[in-house]
Parts: structure tokens; sequence; C-alpha cells
């Protein structure tokens, strides 16, 4: 592990976090959601950043909380795992557009870490595991909402009550993941994700994200039909669109 438990390296306008304790599986101690909210801030500052890439160093995406903060619990101190909690809260509320490149196991608090993201890409080394009623635990952190956001209740079900685990492929199969590429594509693949808002003006870009994930969360039209309103003229004024509009005319008259 490094001096920090993640790195962020910034490649156009996305933004490559990577937590990098891959001896202990990328698990999600104090030290490691410091980190991640710290680099998140950072990428959220940088106001040519669009999309934000999270993904893991070495075998495993993401373990989940430690046993021992689990243990901790038990005792009647809950304040570690909602600590825990802001590992993939930290991301969930973020105003870029978020893609996780999973690349091994995303288990318990680590599969909700891949589902605050808005797009998930799979290696086909991934795997999927809530592991909170083998541990017999209750899920926390919003699980039940994210992972049936995601793949629907039937599925939902399957994985925590009946703890089913999910390869890459099962995980494309049912939704979960949007792609699954080979390991040595991944990164690649997720950053050329990104790379397609570089010519995209950043505070559009965000603001599309806040409506799609607005749209996903209101149900009638009507309200999105306001907000789609609010935003589509706020757009038209931006000078990207008329460079856009005049580049577009030009092109046309030249034919």
């Amino acid at each position: 592990m490094t001096s920090r438990p993640t790195t962020l390296t910034i490649h156009g306008s996305t933004a490559l976090l990577t937590l990098d304790d891959p001896d202990r599986r990328n698990i999600l101690t104090s030290q490691m959601v410091r980190s991640i909210g710290e680099d998140v801030t950072r990428a959220e500052s940088d106001p040519a950043v669009s999309t934000l890439v999270v993904t893991g160093s070495g075998s495993a995406f993401c373990a989940g909380a430690e046993l021992s903060t689990l243990e901790k619990s038990a005792d009647g101190d809950f304040d570690d795992v909602r600590e825990v909690y802001e590992g993939f809260l930290r991301v969930l509320h973020s105003p870029l557009a978020t893609v996780a490149a999973v690349n091994g196991p995303a288990v318990g608090a680590g599969l909700n870490l891949a589902l605050a993201c808005d797009v998930r890409i799979a290696s086909t080394a991934a795997r999927f595991d809530t592991r909170f009623t083998q541990l017999r635990i209750h899920p926390g952190g919003g699980h039940t909402w994210l992972l049936e956001r995601a793949v629907g209740h039937q599925q939902a079900t399957l994985a925590v009550l009946f703890q089913e685990r999910w390869d890459a492929q099962r995980a494309l199969e049912v939704g979960l993941v949007a792609q699954v590429v080979e390991p040595g594509d991944l990164l690649d693949t997720a950053l050329g994700l990104g790379a397609r808002l570089d010519d995209v003006e950043p505070v559009l870009a965000r603001r599309l994200v806040s409506t799609l994930r607005q749209s996903q969360q209101t149900p009638d039209h009507a309200t999105m039909l306001a907000v789609e309103t609010e935003a589509q003229a706020w757009s038209v004024t931006r000078p990207a669109f008329t460079a856009n509009v005049r580049a577009l005319r030009e092109a046309i008259s030249s034919r």
C-alpha cells in the first residue's frame, strides 16, 4: 500500500480513483474512507472533470468492511459502521458521472461501492456477493434500495435473502453491469467511456448527471418535463451551444 490507501489520477475530463490497499483486498477501513472522501472532493473541485472512475488495485475491487468493525458494533458501538457507509455514500452523492471498473470481488459494503456508481463495467474476474445474510447481519447503507434499483426485486431477493452470488457474466445477464471485458481491457474501457465527455462542457455534463438521477426517482412525467425544460432553456444560453450550432451551419453550407 502507498502512504495513502487511494490514488487519484486525471485523464482528460476523467478522474481515476484507485483503492490501493491490495494486501487487505481494499477493505473500507477508516483511513480508506477518509482517503476516498478526499480524492472525490479533489476530483469534484477540478472544473474540467466530468467523470469519476472507481477501481481497485490487486485482485479485489473492495472486500467491504473489516470484520473487527462489525464485531465492535455487536458491543453497541455502531459509529464505525456508519463511517464505512461514508466510503460509498461519498461516491453516490458526487455530482460527477461515476463509473465502477470492477476488477475483482465486490463484497458487502464493497458491492455498495459499485452500486453507488451510475455505470458498472466488470472484468471477467469480477464477482458480486452481498454476503450480509451469510454473516447473519442485516444489510446496511441502503444496500437493498441500491440493489433493487439496479436489478429489480426478484434478483435482489435472490442475492440478499437467498445468498446468490454472481460472476461477471451472470451480473451482465441480470443487469447489474453494463459490460464485461477482459481484465487487461478494463481500465481502457472505463477511461474510454469517460473520454466521450472530453469535448462536452463539464457544467453541462454535471447537470445531465443530476437530471438522469432525478428522473430515476421521479414517478411522473410532468415533474421531469418541468425539470428538463428549465435545464434545456439554460443550456441554449451557453456559449458551447452557440458555437456548436455555428459550426453545424458552416458544415452544412460548405457541402
